[in-house]
């Protein structure tokens, strides 16, 4: 090799220089698959920054008491005027939004009320238990005018279909199942899962359903034929959280220390939101592109939707008289404007939070530096 570098050399006189320049493209050469590779790390690192939209801060304006046990569930009317919350106290209660004060106080489950949904459409509310038991209730009359019997097990998620009159409730039983509003026949079972069916979400476009379960998957469902059309696997534990975005065709999905955002209909992933440490029980998203994590520990982080940037954090407070561990947020909706923030507490109290209405870009600023792709980078 040597004696061929000389003969070179020799041929080229004094043009050493170009010998030593095809040496070291041949080293560049040999590197080159390794370069390559690590190129194209560097350059997913350095995808293109999302300028994160300013929101203004939440702050807490109303506490309601009422409940005599943990209030596990939340549902906001189609008029704004009124909202429904359902308790271990196996009470559901009816509020006014606008002054907080009880208006109508339903019995019917006789254990822990999981979950309600108020119908767009029709004057009727729905509301599950670990009773087994999923009720009909006519707003008009004030009473259960249907139950639809099926579960083998305590329900703990349910959902309406916005425009197709069937509901889809969740369980214990490890399925979920869809049901004729009007004649209380179960019209599908969705099976699949190897656990409890934590959260349902339901659309107009496909997916229909979306279901978050305790085997840490979330599986997209053809509501036509009852068979799955996607099983998302990128969560490490249980699911016990999905939100669809009101404008946008995507969804969020929550576990433990983990928030993914998904594009429908395949169920493509899009990105993490991360920072939220924690169980994380309720996710909540607005028109305004505002995103709330809320978790067992009562941390609450507010997010912006397209850029994945945390731009509050706070801890609820408990009432005086509990318990510090009595801090945990079980479930969390916006009002139909998309202003209030209602969260279902441990301390049995219900917390309602509004924008602060002095708060500017000035007061507050965007801190860049908490940037999520910057903080990758500095990986």
């Amino acid at each position: 090799m040597e004696a061929e570098k000389q003969r070179v050399r020799e041929q080229l006189g004094t043009g050493t220089a170009l010998v030593e320049f095809k040496e070291q493209e041949q080293q560049q050469q040999q590197k080159r698959p390794y370069s390559a590779s690590r190129e194209l790390i560097m350059r997913q690192r350095r995808r293109k920054l999302v300028k994160p939209q300013w929101h203004a801060p939440w702050e807490l304006y109303r506490v309601i008491s009422g409940h005599t046990g943990w209030v596990r569930c939340v549902a906001v009317d189609v008029s704004n005027e009124w909202f429904v919350t359902g308790s271990a106290d196996r009470m559901i209660k009816i509020w006014d939004l606008a002054s907080g004060k009880l208006k109508l106080s339903l019995t019917g489950h006789v254990n822990t009320v999981m979950d309600v949904a108020v119908s767009d459409r029709h004057p009727y509310m729905f509301s599950a238990g670990l009773d087994h038991q999923v009720k009909c209730w006519d707003l008009e009359q004030n009473k259960v005018v249907r139950d639809y019997h099926g579960h083998l097990s305590g329900v703990f998620s349910l959902a309406i279909h916005p425009t197709v009159d069937v509901i889809i409730t969740g369980g214990r039983d490890s399925t979920a199942r869809v049901w004729d509003i009007r004649t209380r026949a179960p019209v599908r079972v969705l099976e699949g899962h190897s656990g409890t069916v934590n959260t349902i979400a339901a659309q107009a476009a496909d997916p229909q359903v979306i279901t978050g379960c305790s085997d840490s998957t979330v599986r997209l469902w053809d509501l036509a034929t009852g068979k799955v059309m996607s099983v998302l696997t990128h969560h490490k534990k249980s699911v016990r959280a999905v939100a669809i975005h009101p404008t946008e065709y995507t969804f969020t999905s929550a576990s433990t220390d983990s928030i993914k955002v998904w594009k429908c209909p395949e169920g493509t992933f899009l990105r993490n939101h991360e920072g939220h440490q924690g169980v994380i029980n309720s996710l909540a998203v607005n028109r305004d592109n505002v995103l709330v994590s809320s978790g067992d520990n009562g941390d609450m982080c507010f997010w912006d939707w397209s850029s994945g940037y945390c731009f509050q954090r706070m801890k609820t407070t408990v009432q005086p008289g509990s318990l510090d561990s009595e801090a945990g947020i079980f479930a969390s909706t916006f009002d139909r404007t998309g202003s209030r923030f209602i969260t279902c507490e441990a301390d049995k109290t219900i917390k309602i939070w509004r924008e602060d209405e002095d708060a500017t870009p000035l007061t507050h600023p965007i801190d860049a530096d908490n940037h999520p792709s910057k903080r990758q980078r500095r990986r």
